[in-house]
């Protein structure tokens, strides 16, 4: 009750009137059943701004951090990330990754509409990056459809670092379902996922008109705050882009 009184009296007057985003490819949006959107991620407001223009409420594997803070400003950042549905995804890896993606899983299996963004993290510089390979699983256990979604100049909106947003127009591209069907039974072949992946950060490579880098965004540093790890990895990089 709380999430659509916060989505549709709330957030939602206030996202439309102030921001406009506007929407392209909604009929690819299914009305009924699981379905999972796997979106770009440009800015901390993806999570806001997706949800605002689909009927349906969405649920998102969030980092666990949020959900574990301390005291009194720990417990409402708690509350309210349950309150809208996010579900905590724990990135250690093992059996903590493990029980995050069967919590997904869970939601999928009661008909839910799961938002999940498979670089894993916000983008540095507003560049696509490679994908993790937890979604392909997703989708291949669950068996259920997955929408690419591009979110478009939510990074102008809030920057990474940024406590307060400007007002700005930002759009959303819904792109057709991606069949994946013809690997069933294969969740644990780790070229399959990882080609089911690649797949999808082409898609989402074509309806953002992003750049794709072929490295992980958790491994590049911000801009202008490159160490030599990270001036090193800047440069492997250029090379990789050259060679293309």
């Amino acid at each position: 009750m709380f999430y659509l009184f916060l989505k549709n009296v709330i957030i939602g007057p206030f996202v439309f009137s102030v921001f406009r985003p506007w929407v392209r490819g909604r009929e690819n949006v299914p009305a009924k059943g699981a379905v999972i959107y796997a979106s770009n991620h440009l800015s901390f407001i993806d999570s806001v701004f997706l949800p605002i223009v689909v009927d349906r409420p969405i649920s998102f594997l969030a980092k666990s951090d949020y959900f574990t803070g301390r005291g009194v400003i720990g417990a409402i950042v708690r509350w309210f990330f349950l309150a809208i549905h996010q579900l905590p995804i724990d990135r250690s890896g093992g059996k903590a990754s493990e029980a995050s993606l069967n919590s997904g899983l869970e939601h999928l299996a009661q008909g839910g509409q799961l938002g999940i963004y498979p670089e894993g993290t916000r983008s540095p510089d507003g560049r696509l990056y490679r994908g993790r390979t937890g979604v392909a699983r997703m989708i291949l256990e669950a068996g259920v459809p997955v929408i690419p979604v591009a979110m478009i100049d939510t990074e102008k909106v809030m920057p990474t670092g940024s406590k307060m947003p400007k007002v700005r127009r930002v759009g959303v591209v819904f792109g057709e379902p991606l069949d994946f069907s013809r690997f069933d039974g294969m969740e644990g072949d780790r070229f399959v996922l990882r080609s089911i992946t690649d797949e999808i950060m082409y898609e989402l490579a074509r309806l953002s008109g992003q750049e794709y880098v072929d490295v992980y965004a958790s491994s590049v540093k911000k801009p202008g705050k490159p160490g030599r790890k990270g001036k090193a990895r800047q440069a492997a990089e250029r090379r990789v882009a050259a060679a293309a």
